[in-house]
């Protein structure tokens, strides 16, 4: 039965589109399409679900909350306080992959009845169906958690604006590209810090779908980017941006904090208002917080990338990254190499 109270309904303003040529001519997106079914897995037979997970205890180490963990307050905490935090923060972060998949899957089911060929459609019918799996593994590993934790405000609006536009390239640019460029350099950096074997599994599984994704996104977007008339391009250019710079102020420090984090404070024992006060004391600190060297940074490495190779930024879209000071990142050998990887 249906749980209404838990529902949110969008109405999406894009149209459906049949296609009656079934001859498939791209080789690139063909050999994809090939990829995607001989990797596809079974998320309830091909994992070890006997694996026992302590809700209790962290299910990842401090590099992996590099940012809350350098806080002098949660520094002075005893090692019970800190393991506590650390396991709700987990559990945070768990959430928001979950609902994030659960974002992908509608997004990768309204591709499918919109993109204009049938070769776009046999692909994202199978990332429709990748996306479901995700689903599936992570409210499966969390119910291990037992505690899930509310989708994030800027996620939400991330997704929601992409759900609702009104042309499939700007959904598979809203999805594809900028929000699989966060999940991608998400789910790489805690495969780095997790101990849990049967996380490790989960995270290498969807790594492998979530790369092809992405090449999707790059290969049939940037295609559709190149046929479209300069005023449509630059459409779709100033969407890709709002898409970012959404996600950027999210990021920034002093942006308002999410109601799920505030919530893991709780939950932690850990008063608001003491945090707060000692996240500004490390602000004004001359200590500089290094992230590992094999952690992924979702904008440089992924994201905008991706948006520069297909032509999603435009000269005049340049000018406008320039004025809010976000960088255009360019080198997309990181990039190159997800889509290579096999993740085994």
């Amino acid at each position: 039965m249906t749980r209404w109270e838990t529902v949110d309904i969008l109405k999406s303003p894009m149209e459906i589109c049949w296609q009656f040529a079934y001859e498939i001519d791209n080789d690139k997106l063909k050999a994809l399409y090939a990829k995607a079914k001989k990797y596809q897995w079974d998320a309830e037979a091909d994992l070890d679900w006997s694996y026992a997970v302590d809700p209790s205890r962290p299910i990842m180490e401090d590099d992996a909350i590099g940012g809350v963990m350098r806080v002098p307050l949660v520094q002075r905490l005893n090692e019970s306080q800190r393991e506590r935090l650390l396991a709700h923060l987990a559990a945070h972060r768990l959430s928001q992959f979950l609902h994030g998949e659960q974002g992908a899957l509608m997004t990768a089911a309204a591709l499918t009845h919109a993109v204009p060929d049938y070769q776009g459609k046999l692909y994202a019918a199978t990332q429709t169906m990748d996306e479901a799996r995700h689903v599936e593994v992570y409210a499966k590993y969390i119910q291990k958690l037992a505690l899930v934790y509310p989708m994030g405000v800027a996620l939400k609006k991330i997704i929601d604006l992409t759900l609702t536009a009104n042309h499939w390239v700007k959904i598979a640019i809203g999805m594809n590209l900028v929000v699989e460029g966060l999940a991608l350099a998400s789910f790489h950096n805690m495969l780095q810090v997790t101990p849990c074997a049967l996380l490790q599994q989960i995270l290498r599984g969807v790594l492998r779908d979530e790369s092809r994704h992405v090449a999707f996104g790059s290969l049939y977007v940037g295609e559709a980017l190149h046929a479209m008339h300069p005023d449509d391009r630059e459409d779709v250019a100033d969407f890709a941006f709002e898409i970012v710079n959404l996600m950027r102020r999210a990021r920034k420090r002093g942006a308002e904090p999410d109601p799920g984090f505030l919530s893991v404070l709780d939950n932690s024992g850990i008063d608001q208002r003491d945090f707060w006060k000692s996240v500004a004391e490390l602000a004004t600190s001359a200590e500089r917080f290094e992230p590992p060297h094999d952690q992924i940074h979702p904008f440089k490495h992924l994201m905008m990338p991706a948006l520069v190779r297909v032509g999603a930024i435009t000269d005049r879209a340049r000018e406008r990254y320039r004025a809010e000071g976000i960088p255009v990142w360019e080198d997309r050998r990181a990039l190159e190499q997800f889509e290579l990887d096999d993740f085994s």
